[in-house]
């Protein structure tokens, strides 16, 4: 397996996880977007948000447990009109080209539940930097804004919907090789499964006991057994 590193705020600010993914983008594993254009798309989605205003963003996946930015608060929050699903192939991070995880996107219709991270007025340049740095590094994601039910008051926030025109675009994966690959799959951020475990605790902390991603869970974790098993017995 490729080396270890961490999606962590560190690693994104200095610069670190830069050789990785030049590497990565060389090997025709991602595309990554210029950073000009990275920048012009971060204040373009920025553009209508009041000045003086804290800015809520929408995590329905690793940005619930880990953010990687400074935030203020998270509060339970649903999303009406996306809902999550994993459609997007990983040949770099939890897989790889051999064997690819996967990663959960936005995509319309339907209801998510997730987190609304608060980011304070004064943060919103810095934070969205890092927040763009990782959610928009190869173009997989579109930005979009959605309202965000906070229970008693909806709040407008950021979130990001999978662009169905990126190569690794994972439309409409049957349960059965979700359930695969995320329990077989690993890269250097850890095993595919480790990402569907926390996105799942976290859910449970916000009171969504049961769902999709539990019944996900179940059967990735048969998988991940026995793929171990085979592994030991060979």
């Amino acid at each position: 397996m490729s080396e270890r590193f961490d999606l962590s705020r560190e690693a994104l600010a200095s610069g670190e996880l830069s050789p990785h993914l030049q590497a990565a983008h060389a090997a025709g594993l991602i595309r990554l977007l210029p950073d000009d254009e990275r920048e012009a798309n971060r204040r373009a989605t920025l553009a209508g948000h009041p000045a003086g205003e804290d800015l809520h963003v929408f995590g329905f996946g690793s940005l619930m447990w880990n953010p990687a930015c400074d935030v203020a608060e998270s509060v339970p929050a649903l999303v009406r009109g996306w809902s999550r699903r994993f459609n997007l192939w990983l040949h770099l991070g939890r897989g790889t080209a051999k064997f690819p995880g996967l990663s959960l996107g936005l995509e319309p219709g339907g209801s998510c539940r997730g987190l609304a991270l608060r980011i304070e007025a004064a943060k919103i340049e810095s934070e969205t930097r890092l927040i763009w740095r990782r959610e928009m590094l190869a173009g997989a994601y579109i930005p979009i804004w959605v309202g965000a039910d906070l229970g008693g008051r909806t709040a407008p926030a950021i979130s990001f919907a999978i662009n169905p025109d990126y190569f690794r675009y994972a439309r409409r994966v049957p349960f059965d090789v979700q359930a695969r690959h995320i329990g077989r799959a690993e890269g250097p951020l850890g095993p595919c499964i480790e990402y569907l475990e926390r996105t799942v605790e976290t859910l449970e902390r916000v009171g969504r006991r049961r769902g999709p991603m539990h019944d996900l869970l179940k059967a990735a974790r048969e998988e991940r057994r026995r793929h171990l098993a085979a592994a030991a017995a060979r």
